[in-house]
């Protein structure tokens, strides 16, 4: 073992606690002061360490009992999907790990069923499929930019919770999350991203309007959630302004949802005020970005 896993790990022991890593033992009625919490670099680092060690258990077993695994991640525009993938493949074996990422539909496909061409994609026996958005986009961004008709978002909104009950019926593992962030920090985020020459390929057209059609963006969130999430694939929400706490306990919630050999459950407990299930009440309450 490397000096630097040593100390990675040394580090882990002390900060994977409550306090320092937004352990689910934080009190459930002080929201604002746990997403607020910070990690140093260094313990951050360490922690993450830590996962991407037990992924890589998760993934060995899985390919020894030849499982289907699928997570879908939505959320707004810099809600910090592409880091949070990067972390999670980071160290998986690229030949049973696959992230989708689908551009702008060719004519064929907008003349076929919508599904359609979502399907070639699905993982096989001993895969992991990272979808980094995914059929939603009906739900999301065509809804509210006028890319589809309102007959289309209709029939997507009642077929696609029968869509996913064939894949989880057929023995995939769905793990559905979406990443919510505050304006305050989409519009921070949007920014760097422009100013920063490293990250304008990530620029579009619609970056650009995102913030202006914030209220459509909720209100077409929150009829994805009511209408989509189901007992067979519910909806987990990660409250993600802090990038770091957000990257952690989303892959913690992934490793705690599915069994592999050797689960330390303590370690892979997320903080409930970080990654949660999505209920109406979550709306009522508050819980996401408005």
């Amino acid at each position: 073992m490397s000096k630097k896993h040593k100390k990675h790990e040394k580090l882990a022991k002390i900060t994977t606690g409550a306090d320092a890593a937004g352990g689910a033992t934080a009190p459930a009625s002080d929201t604002a002061a746990s997403t607020d919490r910070s990690l140093s670099r260094e313990e951050y680092e360490a922690q993450l360490h830590v996962l991407q060690v037990e992924l890589v258990k998760l993934q060995r077993h899985f390919i020894r009992c030849q499982d289907r695994i699928l997570v879908v991640l939505e959320g707004r525009d810099a809600a910090g999907k592409d880091g949070s993938i990067k972390r999670i493949v980071e160290y998986l074996s690229p030949r049973e790990t696959r992230v989708v990422a689908l551009g702008k539909p060719s004519d064929r496909e907008r003349s076929g069923w919508y599904f359609q061409r979502y399907v070639p994609h699905l993982p096989v026996a001993e895969e992991l499929v990272l979808f980094n958005r995914s059929w939603y986009n009906r739900a999301g961004v065509e809804h509210v930019m006028g890319f589809c008709t309102r007959e289309q978002h209709a029939e997507f909104m009642q077929s696609v919770p029968k869509f996913e009950e064939m894949l989880v019926g057929s023995g995939i593992k769905l793990l559905k999350y979406y990443l919510d962030v505050s304006k305050a920090e989409q519009v921070k985020r949007l920014e760097e991203r422009r100013r920063d020459p490293l990250k304008q390929w990530k620029s579009s057209p619609i970056d650009a309007v995102a913030v202006k059609h914030w209220k459509a963006y909720s209100a077409a969130r929150d009829a994805m959630l009511m209408r989509t999430h189901t007992a067979t694939a519910p909806w987990r929400i990660v409250r993600a302004d802090n990038k770091r706490l957000a990257r952690l306990n989303l892959m913690r919630d992934m490793l705690s949802r599915l069994h592999y050999a050797g689960r330390k459950d303590k370690l892979v407990r997320p903080d409930p005020d970080i990654v949660f299930e999505f209920s109406p009440d979550c709306l009522e309450a508050g819980r996401l970005a408005r």
